[in-house]
């Protein structure tokens, strides 16, 4: 493969889109799993957002798995292997609406923290359709979070 990024460079950039579709995808199921368990009186704006929300993450899995297919690499997508690689936590039984929304912000906003570093070193090694792409699911991670943080202002 010559693209004009090193084999090593490539191969840094594609580890951490690892992890950053590992916790993309846990925060995925995660909402869609709120999406099927919301109640509350904000059941129907909740269930809309969490719907809109994990159909653009639905997108957002296959575009990152592409990307390190692109760079050359087996895209490792197995659950053992998203659980170990995600800093999104898992959600364990019935959850209120409320715990819902923290949970979903922290997921959001580990994703931002875990995107902000891969965007530097992607830019670093002058691959720039990586960081790219990373910026863009920032605008989206970054506004779901505060869209998330509205229904709890007072």
């Amino acid at each position: 493969m010559d693209i004009g990024i090193s084999e090593a460079a490539r191969k840094k950039v594609a580890d951490d889109l690892q992890d950053f579709l590992a916790s993309t995808y846990a925060l995925y199921l995660k909402t869609q799993n709120f999406h099927w368990n919301v109640v509350g009186p904000e059941f129907f704006s909740l269930h809309v957002l969490f719907e809109k929300h994990y159909e653009n993450m639905a997108e957002a899995v296959d575009e990152i798995a592409e990307r390190i297919r692109a760079l050359g690499f087996f895209v490792d997508a197995s659950f053992s292997s998203f659980k170990k690689r995600s800093s999104v936590s898992e959600p364990h039984g019935k959850v209120s609406f409320k715990k819902m929304i923290i949970e979903l912000i922290k997921g959001h906003e580990a994703i931002s923290r875990m995107g902000r570093p891969l965007i530097t070193k992607s830019q670093a090694l002058h691959e720039d359709i990586t960081a790219d792409m990373v910026i863009k699911r920032l605008t989206f991670h970054e506004k779901a979070a505060w869209m998330l943080r509205s229904h709890l202002a007072k």
